[in-house]
């Protein structure tokens, strides 16, 4: 990068240069057209003799200067401002090609990561299960720790199939009118389940919303699993839904880090993650978030992050009511 930047600079730098010295060259040549046209003026009218004449012609010549000068330094600086907009739009490609480069290859470990991980688990859990008589208990304890890896992968792969889909414009939605309180209801239920002990109910009010159930349930996962990642697990993460505006707001409230400022909207974006892939601890690929944006978006809703006094982040799904 450093390097490109820099030779795209020199570059630059020449042909600005070079364009500055074609100028001054042309303003030169233009003078001695000047003053070799004065020159035959003067051996072609006397000026004392023809007063008017010289002065009309003299006139003429002073104009042609004119023109000339207006040209070059018209089709200079119109060369100039194409040269700086398509080095502009150079260097942004490659700048958010770099980044974007970067970001797959972010994803591309993340993903090796999420998917050996579970399987790893699955795969020590089954061992065990092979090689040892276990009581019923600890036999379900380890049956239960498989089907949460296995829910993970399953997620996983949801994102990763349904954020290509909708990307290629290939997912067909299939909107209808939809129990969003049962969506939410059921899945607190599902992650109570999953993570004991970390979810609690605030106030949950009916709310029904015109959607695709299939779409609604991956976004609301989505921020599920989002404050599993970062919330200690001796800490509680609170649901909420209420009905506001004549829409259906649901906030995913957790005691994690927080989301500095500046960090809010880069959250949403493909591939983005908080943080330096090697030694960011919380799991995740960055498409959960991304994905759950662009949800709500289809549904004509907002997402927004703030802040949880004293520490934490809110997220606040809000969608119109049917």
């Amino acid at each position: 990068m450093r390097f490109f930047t820099t030779v795209h600079l020199l570059l630059l730098v020449y042909i600005v240069s070079a364009l500055i010295f074609w100028g001054l060259s042309l303003h030169k040549q233009s003078e001695r057209i000047l003053q070799q046209e004065k020159l035959t003026l003067r051996v072609q009218v006397d000026s004392n003799k023809q007063p008017a004449l010289y002065n009309a012609r003299l006139h003429d010549i002073e104009n042609k200067r004119e023109r000339r000068t207006k040209q070059y330094i018209g089709e200079g600086s119109t060369f100039l401002v194409v040269i700086l907009i398509g080095a502009a739009v150079v260097y942004t490609s490659f700048r958010r090609s770099i980044r974007l480069s970067r970001q797959q290859n972010n994803f591309m470990l993340s993903v090796t990561h999420e998917l050996k991980s579970p399987v790893a688990a699955m795969k020590l859990n089954m061992q065990t299960l092979e090689r040892h008589q276990l009581d019923e208990e600890k036999r379900g304890i380890l049956i239960d720790r498989c089907i949460v890896e296995a829910n993970r992968l399953n997620d996983l792969f949801n994102n990763m199939l349904i954020a290509s889909q909708m990307e290629g414009r290939q997912y067909v939605s299939a909107k209808e009118p939809t129990d969003f309180t049962d969506l939410v209801e059921d899945t607190i239920r599902d992650y109570n389940s999953r993570y004991p002990h970390r979810f609690e109910a605030g106030e949950i009010e009916d709310c029904r919303v015109y959607g695709d159930k299939t779409l609604l349930q991956i976004a609301i996962n989505n921020l599920f699993e989002n404050a599993v990642k970062y919330t200690p697990k001796d800490q509680l993460i609170r649901i909420v839904l209420e009905a506001k505006n004549n829409c259906a707001v649901l906030q995913v409230v957790d005691n994690g880090p927080g989301i500095a400022d500046n960090e809010k909207k880069k959250i949403f974006n493909k591939f983005y993650r908080v943080g330096n892939e090697e030694t960011r601890k919380a799991k995740g690929t960055g498409l959960g978030l991304y994905l759950t944006a662009k949800i709500i978006k289809q549904h004509k809703g907002k997402i927004l992050v703030k802040d949880n006094v004293p520490h934490g982040a809110i997220f606040e799904m809000t969608l119109p009511l049917s």
